[in-house]
Formats: C-alpha cells, structure tokens, sequence
C-alpha cells in the first residue's frame, strides 16, 4: 500500500508524491517511476506487484499541473530533474534508480543527465527522442496532432486540447488486451488524469516538442531503452535516435508489442536496474 505526501517546495509550488516503502530508506534499493501523459502519479498495480517481490522502494511523484501538483508554466522536461533532487532530499534518497514509461520518459532521461551522482541507471519505455528535423519525428504516429500543435507553441496546444478525442486506433490489439487486463489500473488512472483537465498533457507535449534543457548525448550513467515495435503513439524511429545518441544505451525490442503492452517488461526492467543499484 503506498502513502500519499504534499510536498511544500520553496518557490510555493506543491508536488504530490507517492510512497510504497517504510520511512528509513537507508537500507533499500530506491526505483522512483515517471509516469506517462496522462497520469495523475499514483502508483499502478503491477509496478507495486513487481517491485514488491524485489525488495524495492517504488516512489513516484505526479509531475506539475498533474494528481494535485502545482502547475509550473513554461516548464522544460529538464526541469523534472530538480523536482526529483527536491523528493529525493525529503525523502532522505542519497542515490536511486529511474523508470519512466511514454511520457515519462524523457523526465527520467533528464535525472540521468542532470543527476549523475545520484542516479545508478534508468529505463524508458517507447519514451519520445529529443524533437528534431534530422529525421521525421511524427512518422508512424497515428494521431500526431496533439505534438504538430505543441510544436506551434502552447496557445495552438491549447486550442487543439478544446475538440481533442482519443484516437482508438493508436492502440493495438495486444495494448487493448493489456488494458483489459493486468494493466487495468493504467487505465482507470488515466482516466482520473483527463477528468482533472488537460493543463498536464498539454505543457508534456509543448516540452517534448520544444528544446529539453539538457543534451540526451552527455549522459553517462547506464541506459536501458524498450520499444514495442507496432508502437503507433511513439513510434520504434525514437528509440533508434536515442539509441544512436545516448553513448551508455541498449535497447530491448519488443517486435509485437504496442505502447501499453511493451510494460508487460516493467519485472525484468527492475531486475536490470536492480544489477546496477
């Protein structure tokens, strides 16, 4: 059972963390997980599960305008590095691991590179590359409107946000049956997060459309990458770029899974991390 803690930063703002270990974390290994968009940052079943059976500490913290966290506007996705050094010093966290699924994961990329000292390794899952023109970034999506508008600027991400829906068709059969499934809990979770508006996902997609902050080339700590290959939200061409960019990367490709099925590896990714803790 994880505890919720609102947490009072210095600039005013208040981020929402979520705690599945004790409050001495002097003797644990410490995973802390980036939700994807959008999320409210409460814990999931099968991370609880899997982390549970393998001693770790599972925190995660609902990044702004998200699961009662204060909204940052303007923020860039390397800023989520210092919002964790702020959790990880109030929940005494001297060194950690990180995992961020979607969106999720270009924030636990900027831990990696802005948190050396602190960081042992991270795992994305179909995380987004950096945005470039060195190769089509949207090819493959199939909705990729929401991030062509946040490319424009937050004012156009915010008029797309208005008549937005789902488009059924960025999920595969396999990430519908992870829904329906053991992933269940995502689901409903992601539900909750678009019931509290569309604040979260639209500064995600303008920071992930934007300049990050920080260059995905100078991390050095150890970086393991996992595509599903029929990924039709984040497309396997991202992976690629980060593989060829991030000097301490691997990949795992999943050939035949999708966006939400590729979690199916989140036990193995932990015993990965857990080598390197």
């Amino acid at each position: 059972m994880a505890t919720r803690r609102d947490l009072q930063l210095a600039d005013g703002r208040r981020l929402v963390v979520h705690d599945a270990g004790g409050s001495n974390a002097s003797d644990e290994l410490t995973l802390l997980w980036h939700h994807g968009t959008p999320q409210t940052g409460a814990l999931l079943d099968p991370l609880l599960a899997a982390a549970g059976v393998r001693s770790l500490r599972l925190v995660s913290y609902a990044r702004p305008s998200y699961g009662g966290s204060s909204p940052n506007r303007g923020r860039d996705v390397a800023s989520a590095a210092a919002d964790v050094a702020r959790v990880a010093d109030a929940f005494g966290l001297e060194r950690f691991m990180v995992m961020g699924a979607s969106g999720g994961g270009p924030h636990a990329l900027a831990c990696a590179a802005l948190l050396p000292d602190r960081v042992a390794g991270a795992v994305t899952f179909a995380s987004p590359a950096p945005y470039t023109e060195r190769f089509d970034w949207y090819a493959g999506m199939a909705s990729p409107d929401g991030l062509r508008a946040a490319a424009a600027g937050r004012e156009a991400r915010e008029r797309y946000a208005a008549t937005e829906v789902f488009d059924e068709r960025s999920f595969t059969v396999a990430d519908w049956a992870a829904l329906a499934g053991p992933w269940a809990s995502l689901g409903r979770d992601a539900a909750r997060a678009g019931n509290d508006g569309p604040e979260g996902a639209i500064d995600d997609d303008v920071a992930f459309a934007a300049p990050w902050g920080f260059d995905v080339a100078e991390i050095g700590v150890p970086v393991l990458l996992i595509q599903g290959g029929q990924d039709r939200i984040v497309p396997p061409s991202h992976a690629d770029a980060l593989l060829r960019t991030i000097p301490t990367a691997e990949i795992w490709l999943r050939p035949r899974d999708g966006h939400v099925s590729v979690l199916e590896a989140c036990p193995v990714a932990m015993d990965w991390l857990r080598d390197r803790g």
